[in-house]
C-alpha cells in the first residue's frame, strides 16, 4: 500500500501488481498499448488500451479504447459515465416514486372510508404523461456541479443507494396524503368532479417532482430551470395535455373528467406544487449532513 511508482515491470509483476491491488479492495484501472500488457489489462476492473499507437491484441483485451491516445481523455469518459448513471438513477428514482404516490392513494383512499379515487384510464394516462415525456427529458440533464469531486461509488453498491428507496417511500406517502386530502375536500364540497380532482393533482405532483429532482442534492434555483429545456418542454406538454383532457368535451367523455373551476384548478395546482416544495427540503437537509 506504501509503494506509489513500479519501474520496468515484466508482464507477470504487472499481473502481481493488479491482483495485490483487487486484493486490498482497490478497484483497478490498466492503461496499456501492448502485447506485454494484454494480461494485465484483461485482469484489471478497467483495461485502458491506446487506440492509434496501440496493437490489437491490447485493444482486444481491453474494456476502453483512446482512439487520440491522450489521458485526459479518461477524464472526460469517467465524467460522462457518472452523468449518465446519475440521469439513469433519477428516471428510476422519479418513476417508482410517481407509481408509489399512485399506489398509496388508491390503497389508502379506501381504507380511510373513500370512494376508488382512481379509474383505470386515470392510471394508465398518468403512467404515460408523468413517466413518459420527463423520463426520456431526463436523459438530457447536464453533470451536475462537482461530479467528478465525489468520491467513487462503491462497486457493490446497489442503485437505490444514498437515499433512493427512503425518497420513494416517504414521496409516495406524501403525494398519497396530499391526494387524499384533495379527495376528502372535493367530497365534502359535493361537487361531482371530484375524481377529475384528485386526477389532477396526482398528475401534477408528479410533473413538479421530475423538475424537483433533477439534482441529488442543488436546489432548482442554484441548478436554473432553463438548464434542461428537454425537461422544460416536455413538463409543460405534459401540462398542457392534462388541461386538454379535463377542459376538452371529447376527452371529457373519454377519460371520464368534469371541467374545473378556477378555483378549482388552483387549488389542484398549490397541493401538487407542495412535493416541489417536500424535495427541495430533503435536498436541504442532505446538504447539511442532518439525513441519508
Amino acid at each position: 500500500r506504501s509503494v506509489r511508482v513500479y519501474a520496468r515491470a515484466s508482464p507477470q509483476q504487472k499481473i502481481r501488481i493488479v491482483a495485490a491491488l483487487q486484493e486490498h479492495g482497490g478497484f483497478v484501472a490498466m492503461t496499456g498499448d501492448g502485447v506485454n500488457d494484454a494480461p494485465a489489462l484483461k485482469l484489471a476492473n478497467i483495461g485502458v488500451a491506446m487506440g492509434a499507437n496501440g496493437t490489437d491484441v491490447a485493444r482486444e483485451a481491453a474494456d476502453m479504447v483512446l482512439l487520440d491516445d491522450n489521458f485526459t481523455t479518461i477524464v472526460s469518459a469517467v465524467k460522462e459515465g457518472r452523468r449518465i448513471f446519475d440521469n439513469i438513477r433519477k428516471f428510476i428514482k422519479d418513476t417508482m416514486s410517481s407509481n408509489s404516490g399512485e399506489i398509496w392513494t388508491i390503497v389508502l383512499a379506501p381504507l380511510l372510508g373513500l370512494p376508488i379515487p382512481l379509474l383505470p384510464v386515470h392510471i394508465l394516462w398518468i403512467n404515460l404523461v408523468t413517466d413518459g415525456l420527463p423520463g426520456l427529458a431526463f436523459a438530457a440533464e447536464p453533470a451536475e456541479r462537482r461530479i467528478m469531486r465525489r468520491p467513487p461509488r462503491a462497486p457493490d453498491e446497489h442503485i437505490f443507494a444514498s437515499g433512493m428507496w427512503q425518497h420513494i417511500l416517504w414521496f409516495g406517502l406524501f403525494v398519497g396524503g396530499i391526494s387524499i386530502a384533495a379527495q376528502a375536500w372535493a367530497l365534502s364540497r359535493g361537487v361531482e368532479h371530484w375524481q377529475t380532482i384528485v386526477f389532477t393533482v396526482l398528475t401534477l405532483s408528479q410533473l413538479f417532482h421530475s423538475v424537483a429532482i433533477r439534482s441529488d442534492r442543488d436546489s432548482l434555483v442554484t441548478i436554473g430551470i432553463l438548464s434542461n429545456l428537454p425537461m422544460l418542454g416536455a413538463v409543460l406538454v405534459a401540462a398542457a395535455l392534462q388541461m386538454l383532457i379535463i377542459y376538452a368535451p371529447p376527452m371529457n367523455a373519454l377519460f371520464h373528467t368534469h371541467p374545473l373551476p378556477m378555483f378549482d384548478l388552483a387549488v389542484c395546482v398549490g397541493l401538487s406544487a407542495l412535493s416541489l416544495v417536500a424535495v427541495e427540503i430533503e435536498k436541504w437537509l442532505m446538504r447539511r449532513g442532518l439525513i441519508y
